[in-house]
């Protein structure tokens, strides 16, 4: 987990080990981090997504190293203040549009004490979207996608079922249909800019700490983005 293992090298993740997972899902990524010690406080506005979230970490739950909230990323508020906030799977490309985006990015900065990590999937990269795919990497549950985008518009649409595995072993089916909007990424690191980050780079996620600002130039098909209020070098990155 490239994300785990630049923030655990940071000064501030030796004295805040508050992280908060927006868009948290069925806790997947929560869970990584609260293998290793970390508190995670899990966002969703799903409250099916979130029942999955609440079994998997029930252990973590019951010792209060982990709490699962139902909110909007683009409007919600939070006592905590977090070292890290992060969100990943592309899930920020379901809000609606940049004013949403922007008021996520207030936000999340409204409770950041160090940095925003995130993805974002670009236009070329959701061409991808296209037809038919299974992903059963995980054998926790197994995803079907039947996407379509046709490279101009602002919006595309994916219709994703499958099954997940309880706690007691057996699988449960869900089905869901979901947008993608597209955001233009220099737009994104100016917004950044604008609710207050002091710095917002582009890099690899393979390499968090190494500014790949060209990149924003090459159309990548998927987008990881970093930002930062108190280092000196908040960053955006590809993948």
């Amino acid at each position: 987990m490239f994300i785990l293992d630049f923030y655990a090298t940071t000064p501030i993740a030796q004295e805040n080990k508050s992280i908060l997972d927006l868009c948290c899902g069925t806790g997947h990524l929560a869970m990584h981090f609260l293998e290793k010690g970390y508190r995670v406080v899990g966002l969703d506005l799903s409250d099916h997504m979130l029942h999955y979230a609440r079994e998997h970490a029930r252990h973590y739950i019951e010792s209060g190293k982990a709490t699962f909230i139902q909110g909007d990323a683009s409007n919600f508020t939070l006592d905590e203040r977090f070292g890290l906030v992060v969100s990943i799977y592309d899930s920020l490309n379901h809000l609606e549009n940049e004013q949403a985006l922007r008021r996520c990015f207030q936000c999340v900065y409204a409770v950041s004490d160090g940095y925003f990590i995130f993805d974002l999937n670009t236009r070329r990269g959701l061409k991808r979207w296209n037809g038919i795919q299974v992903d059963d990497s995980d054998d926790e549950m197994l995803i079907i996608s039947r996407g379509i985008y046709d490279g101009l518009n602002d919006k595309a649409w994916m219709k994703i079922s499958g099954f997940v595995r309880m706690p007691n072993g057996l699988y449960e089916r869900f089905e869901e249909t979901v947008f993608n909007t597209v955001f233009e990424m220099e737009r994104v690191k100016k917004a950044l800019l604008d609710v207050g980050w002091k710095n917002v780079y582009f890099a690899r996620i393979q390499d968090l700490k190494t500014p790949s600002s060209h990149l924003i130039h090459s159309n990548p098909k998927h987008t990881e983005l970093k930002s930062d209020q108190k280092q000196i070098s908040p960053s955006v990155s590809f993948s």
